[in-house]
């Protein structure tokens, strides 16, 4: 009989620890609710975030990794752009360059036929002399493009002209070089001097020999011209490529599914008004003690 009433009073305990008191001081319920609500706003402010940015990592604190790794990518980005603009310089320099050194071309091949028709011993001296003077004008005229063959302060046609190098790494430690080309009266690659004439016929025949060489010299300096705009060409068509890789690199590892955010803004809007309904409920029950003083 002894035992029976210590488990009754055990059992008695025991319902009273599972009956919820009733406070004005402590709301379990309300707490709980509201709990559950400053979550769901949290996953809220997440998601409106991203729908607003397009962005499923915009900072740090969203993912550190990633975004580390974001921003390490968006720098070889930053390079590239600059690889791209010192491209497009040394493309321009390049055009300018073979734009005047085929002008001086086609002015070597007016000049031979000049000379070759100033060799014929038979020429009157009013002939030779107007053949002479057509001659110097072209002569003269290799100088003028020569000088104004320039883009950006640097010219690749002049005597002792400085090279051009574009970078073609994101890091700049890396460059592609287009030798420079004397195509000056007297250089390297044309020996007419700035004084030769075709006024006799001995003048004429060592001013064909001196021309034919320098056409010869001409085409080559343009070949190497030609070769480097097509190798800094090939560079920009791989560096847009490398960038746009990058870029979709970048995009895959931080931007969001709007779709997919579109969604979970629907539902955590529901459960939003679900949590504010049940907070509502559970702050109204300290009311319901009222009715026990009735």
């Amino acid at each position: 009989m002894h035992g029976e009433g210590i488990q009754k009073d055990a059992h008695s305990e025991a319902e009273r620890g599972n009956r919820m008191a009733f406070s004005v001081n402590t709301n379990a319920g309300a707490l709980a609710a509201l709990r559950n609500l400053r979550a769901v706003n949290n996953q809220l402010s997440t998601v409106q975030n991203r729908i607003a940015t397009g962005l499923k990592v915009s900072g740090a604190k969203d993912d550190a990794a990633t975004f580390a790794i974001a921003q390490r990518m968006r720098g070889d980005l930053a390079g590239l752009r600059a690889v791209k603009g010192s491209i497009a310089r040394a493309q321009s320099s390049i055009d300018v360059a073979i734009a005047g050194a085929e002008a001086i071309s086609d002015l070597l091949i007016e000049m031979k036929e000049k000379a070759v028709a100033a060799k014929d011993s038979g020429l009157d001296t009013a002939s030779r002399q107007s053949l002479n003077q057509d001659f110097q004008q072209l002569r003269d005229q290799i100088t003028s493009i020569v000088e104004n063959a320039q883009f950006n302060g640097r010219n690749l046609l002049e005597a002792n002209g400085q090279s051009i190098a574009a970078i073609i790494n994101s890091s700049g430690s890396d460059s592609l070089q287009i030798t420079a080309q004397d195509l000056s009266l007297g250089g390297a690659n044309i020996g007419i001097t700035a004084g030769q004439t075709v006024s006799t016929a001995a003048g004429a025949s060592t001013a064909v020999d001196a021309i034919s060489s320098a056409i010869d010299n001409v085409n080559g300096a343009l070949s190497a011209l030609g070769s480097g705009a097509r190798r800094l060409t090939l560079q920009q068509e791989f560096t847009n490529k490398l960038s746009d890789a990058i870029e979709v690199g970048v995009g895959n590892l931080v931007d969001a599914d709007l779709a997919a955010e579109a969604a979970q803004l629907q539902a955590l809007q529901v459960k939003q008004q679900l949590a504010i309904q049940a907070l509502a409920i559970a702050n109204r029950a300290p009311s319901s003690i009222l009715l026990l003083f009735q």
